[in-house]
């Protein structure tokens, strides 16, 4: 795939981009984690694919790679959480390559090298570089920054050949899984009966009654289940009851919350500020150099509010003058100091309900526009704006009741714009207003405003000092120190009055325990090294320090009864399999819906008029397949079908009508549906059925 000689005779990559991608040494985080092979430990396994080992190295290569890509498309560093991500693509990566390439090699799948090089320098470059090698200035597609590298890579470093080499290789993988995944899906094909029966689900239409009888009007004392009967059912429904590995921790937090005396060392640090505040000539200068706050400085916009714990202080405040220090919500103290306040550009507040009009024209926009006429009424008359925008607004609006939220002149198309900022007061505007995007039924929320504010933040964070942090620490020491088994662990913990809190089915790839993120050190700890009843060490998270033990251990494999979580599980799965069986018997007999209410007067009956076979859940009932089924599977008028149970109780139906799907003349449309849908699932269902046959062992958490 070294086709370097021969792209860079015929044009190249931009060398802008890729000088970002080759950030080669800023990623070593995992290299030079505790488990690194630089740093001397032996060689070790992190999974198993196809029947492969997947050695430390090969993995974190594999890592490297991706944290590349990463940062040739933002130009930075991972973050924590987006490491964890980068990890986990990296595994897919590597179980595609394992898995994948016996396929094309049997398929005989290959990119020749003039497919490569139309793919990174011709007239069919993949989207990856059109995306980062985009001109700032006008947004397109820049091919001089491709031409421009690859004329100078002759003259590049061999890390950057090698990482060029490297990115034709991804290239050619991706091309490689693309064609497999289309070649697939083509395949795929649904017969006119298929396509008949897809047509008869989706327009067969029934007219139903139907009584649901929850299991909780059955008291739990008529029904006994016994640990023999749990064990039996769980022993018959082990499909239902295969337990992944997990593990039992028990953890005592040592908070690193600041002592008294931080607290007035941190309130006389921002006083001080706060004088020299008072007298800056230059505020954005002095926040920018001096506060810890996110965003020190701060135009507000007509509309726009003053942070509540300035206005919580604060009633009326005046421009120059600092407000402060105040103690926040975040463990701060703060001050605020409006600097400048002045007339700006109007900005209003409205709320919309959208009735769409792309593409449309005609008679088809006139039924449109007739329908928003009929929700402008609706809406006048019931005065209940944001419940109707919520049930016929047609854009992303609707969510939060059509709020639009503050905005100028010029955010808008001219037509809405208009009737927004001349309306002379709050409320509905009485008239449809039409744009390209449809016709829009406005009401005015708020009317101009024009104060515009600068405003400096002067913030400081109130953190545990080194000394607190030093005695927190000795603290959580000395309690592990004096803590080797559970019943020291409690004892201790009593004592010292504190809080022991417990994490259940805690799995080996988690990354936090019950809220308390940043604990995967803790974990690793759980898994790779404690025994049941063993006592860690003291762990440092980002706010606290962490002493554990591990209560209990969970093998992957058949669930029992010993495992409380499944015994709970399945003894309520046996309790209602016998209270529907006791449902079943008292309304034997019973001749219609009514009278089976007679016998339990907390069931609900409801009606369902236009139940369509496809449907799996009865409106009012939930999620009830097997009842559907048997509803459709009625004749007459006044049939009942026989007690249905659910996992929400037991339902009867009874059939009024049935309307069968009427014959049409043609069903490509159905079956070109069926055919799309599964085009749709074919990669994933691939991917999926390939990682079983490949028996894939995953064993990272032992590392990362």
């Amino acid at each position: 795939m070294a086709l370097i000689k021969q792209i860079r005779q015929r044009t190249g990559l931009a060398i802008g981009v890729i000088a970002v991608g080759l950030i080669f040494f800023l990623v070593g985080g995992d290299i030079l984690g505790p488990n690194s092979m630089i740093l001397g430990s032996s060689r070790t396994t992190v999974g198993e694919i196809a029947g492969e080992d997947i050695s430390y190295d090969e993995y974190v290569q594999k890592i490297e790679q991706t944290k590349m890509r990463f940062q040739q498309e933002t130009g930075r560093n991972p973050s924590e959480n987006e490491l964890s991500s980068i990890r986990e693509q990296a595994w897919q990566a590597l179980i595609v390559e394992k898995i994948f390439s016996e396929q094309y090699e049997e398929l005989g799948m290959v990119i020749s090298d003039e497919e490569l090089v139309d793919m990174v320098q011709g007239k069919n470059i993949i989207g990856e570089l059109r995306r980062q090698l985009t001109n700032p200035e006008t947004g397109e597609f820049d091919r001089d920054q491709l031409i421009t590298f690859l004329q100078s890579l002759q003259d590049a470093d061999p890390q950057q050949q090698m990482f060029w080499a490297q990115q034709e290789q991804l290239f050619a993988d991706s091309r490689l899984r693309i064609k497999y995944d289309n070649m697939l899906a083509t395949s795929e094909y649904a017969t006119t009966a298929e396509a008949k029966l897809q047509h008869k689900m989706a327009n067969t239409i029934a007219d139903v009654r139907h009584i649901q009888i929850p299991y909780y009007v059955v008291s739990d004392s008529l029904v006994q289940v016994t640990d023999s009967e749990i064990r039996s059912y769980i022993n018959s429904n082990q499909e239902k009851f295969q337990v992944e590995e997990s593990r039992a921790i028990q953890y005592v937090r040592f908070p690193l919350d600041p002592s008294p005396e931080d607290s007035a060392a941190t309130l006389d640090q921002i006083n001080g500020l706060v004088a020299e505040l008072r007298e800056a000539s230059n505020d954005s200068a002095f926040v920018m150099r001096n506060s810890e706050a996110q965003n020190p400085f701060q135009t507000l916009n007509p509309g726009d509010p003053l942070p509540s714990n300035f206005t919580n202080n604060v009633e009326e405040p005046e421009e120059g003058v600092v407000y402060g220090p105040f103690l926040s919500n975040n463990s701060s103290y703060v001050a605020y100091k409006i600097s400048e306040q002045f007339e700006g550009d109007p900005r209003m507040r409205a709320s919309h309900i959208l009735l769409s009009t792309e593409g449309m024209e005609g008679a088809a926009k006139e039924q449109v526009r007739a329908r928003a006429q009929e929700v402008l009424e609706e809406v006048n008359e019931t005065g209940n704006f944001e419940v109707a925008a919520s049930q016929y607004g047609q854009d992303a609006t609707a969510q939060r009741g059509g709020d639009l939220g503050w905005f100028f002149r010029d955010d808008f198309v001219t037509e809405f714009a208009d009737a927004v900022f001349d309306a002379n007061s709050e409320g509905v505007i009485n008239e449809l207003v039409e744009t390209e995007y449809g016709f829009h039924i406005i009401k005015v929320t708020e009317m101009p405003q024009t104060l515009t504010r600068k405003l400096a933040v002067l913030e400081r964070e109130l953190l545990a000092s080194d000394i607190t942090r030093n005695d927190i620490f000795r603290n959580a020491d000395y309690f592990a120190a004096n803590s080797s088994n559970p019943t020291t662990f409690e004892a201790n913990a009593e004592k010292e009055d504190y809080e022991v809190m417990a994490a259940n089915g805690v799995g080996p790839t988690a990354r936090s325990l019950n809220n308390m993120g940043g604990a995967r050190e803790v974990i690793r700890w759980a898994f790779n090294d404690a025994s049941i009843g063993a006592v860690s060490p003291v762990f440092e998270l980002d706010d606290a320090y962490v002493v554990a033990l591990l209560s209990n251990k969970t093998e992957a494999g058949d669930g029992s009864i010993n495992d409380p979580i499944i015994k709970a599980q399945a003894s309520q799965e046996l309790r209602n399999e016998k209270k529907a069986a006791y449902i079943k018997e008292q309304i034997a007999g019973a001749e219609n819906l009514e009278a089976i209410k007679e016998v339990f007067p907390d069931a609900s009956i409801g009606s369902t008029p236009d139940l369509r076979m496809n449907a799996s859940v009865l409106p009012g009932v939930g999620f009830a397949p097997k009842a559907v089924g048997a509803i459709f599977g009625l004749q007459d008028a006044g049939q009942m079908t026989d007690p249905i149970q659910e996992d929400i109780g037991v339902i009867v139906a009874e059939l009024n009508s049935i309307i069968p799907a009427s014959e049409i003349a043609d069903y490509t449309r159905y079956q070109n549906e069926i055919t799309d849908n599964a085009s749709q699932r074919t990669a994933y269902m691939i991917m999926m059925a390939m990682e079983e046959l490949a028996e894939v062992k995953d064993y990272r958490y032992k590392f990362f």
